[in-house]
């Protein structure tokens, strides 16, 4: 019979909050704090410009580091968002856009005739 390795189930494992610590030091953006718990889509996405262009850091344009780091946030949320913040957060995405004059992006067709 063969043993299968399991996880530890300790969740406040160092390893458990990478994405954490990633969010708040990331090499690429000095993000203000609370930037992602924000209401207001378009103060989210002035905030992430606003440190994209500070930043002497990044490896990408400002509008890339930016779009990276608010698309990360949402995925590494993941099924956790609620569903009010992930609405919030992907008009973010748009105002984002907006701000660095790039088109906005259609959502794909859903397949479902109504």
């Amino acid at each position: 019979m063969m043993k299968t390795a399991t996880k530890p189930q300790d969740s406040s494992s160092k390893s458990a909050m990478w994405s954490q610590r990633v969010t708040q030091g990331s090499s690429a953006l000095d993000l203000a704090p609370g930037v992602f718990t924000c209401n207001d889509p378009l103060a989210i996405a002035q905030s992430l410009k606003t440190s994209a262009e500070a930043s002497r850091r990044r490896k990408s344009d400002t509008f890339r580091s930016a779009m990276s780091m608010l698309t990360f946030y949402i995925n590494r949320a993941g099924r956790q968002l609620p569903p009010e913040r992930r609405t919030c957060l992907e008009a973010a995405k748009d105002e984002l856009r907006a701000l660095f004059d790039r088109p906005r992006q259609d959502l794909p067709p859903s397949g479902k005739s109504g």
